[in-house]
């Protein structure tokens, strides 16, 4: 008898050797009124997919508070108005290719959370099937494609390497850390020497369209706590005028349009008007840092 129990707990422990590691999950994060960013974003597409009118612009205010409440209620959980983890698993929906919803969008913003770049269009198409995939690959989880309750709860649990608040204007790869500290040519901002290439919201905030034929060409301004991120030079924008944005979202792709002497990408920080040299919010973006805060940057020093 020995022998047997013996015999099968060492194949019990080869059994759990041979067995995949499964990943650890991230718990849910508790969001409420006051809250603001992507995942407050997700959660407001996800109640939008249920039916609640609401505007999908990352800010918690009342109206999102309600539709909480609202949907708590219809699940049989108390309506205290806070999405946590009793929430969370309720009001999540799986996704794959061939969807098209706000539960996708919801998708869709916490993959550019990570880099991903995509279009919020809630068209779960083969980019944002390659995205998760990507992602489940990344972080232990099975790569179907299907983002399903443990994808779900990894993206919305999880933080970026990047801290998820902020972003690169440009893929990583596009340029090296040493673009992101050269000075302008006569005032306080940044050209990115790239040419047709995705252009990605810096932070999270509101677009509007800048079509300056004489100035900036076409262009982005992410306006954000009074503070505006100015994009210029595109040859497409990626949104719409008014639309809400989340950092990492695609804002448009690089180009040559407008006062240009070649390809780049202008990037301009301002307050009120006043100029900010960027170059310090940049590297500390690249670096993994949080941000300075715009109002504490230079205002001299970044041009020749």
């Amino acid at each position: 008898m020995r022998i047997l129990v013996a015999g099968l707990l060492a194949f019990s422990v080869l059994i759990g050797l041979a067995s995949p590691a499964q990943a650890a999950l991230p718990a849910w994060p508790n969001v409420r009124i006051g809250a603001t960013g992507a995942v407050v974003q997700s959660a407001q597409h996800l109640l939008r997919h249920r039916g609640h009118t609401i505007a999908a612009d990352g800010d918690f205010g009342s109206g999102t508070e309600a539709a909480v409440k609202q949907f708590q209620s219809s699940a049989g959980l108390s309506a205290d108005g806070e999405i946590g983890p009793l929430t969370w698993p309720k009001l999540i929906v799986s996704v794959q290719r061939g969807n098209n919803s706000e539960a996708v969008r919801a998708a869709q913003v916490q993959l550019n959370r990570y880099g991903h770049g995509l279009v919020v269009d809630g068209d779960f198409g083969t980019g944002t099937h390659n995205a998760a995939v990507a992602f489940q690959s990344s972080h232990g989880l099975t790569a179907d494609g299907i983002v399903g309750p443990n994808t779900w709860q990894a993206l919305i649990g999880g933080t970026p390497s990047s801290g998820g608040s902020h972003s690169l204007p440009l893929a990583r790869s596009a340029l090296p850390r040493s673009e992101y500290d050269d000075p302008h040519h006569d005032y306080p901002a940044i050209d990115l020497p790239v040419n047709n290439v995705p252009a990605y919201a810096m932070v999270s905030g509101t677009a509007y369209r800048i079509d300056q034929p004489s100035g900036c060409g076409y262009g982005i301004r992410i306006a954000k706590g009074g503070v505006d991120y100015i994009y210029c030079h595109f040859s497409g924008w990626s949104v719409a005028h008014g639309q809400a944005v989340t950092a990492g979202q695609r804002v448009g792709t690089t180009g040559n349009t407008g006062n240009s002497t070649g390809p780049h990408l202008h990037i301009a920080i301002k307050i009120s008007g006043t100029s900010y040299c960027p170059q310090n919010f940049l590297l500390a973006i690249y670096d993994g840092r949080t941000p300075p805060a715009p109002s504490s940057l230079p205002r001299t020093g970044c041009f020749y």
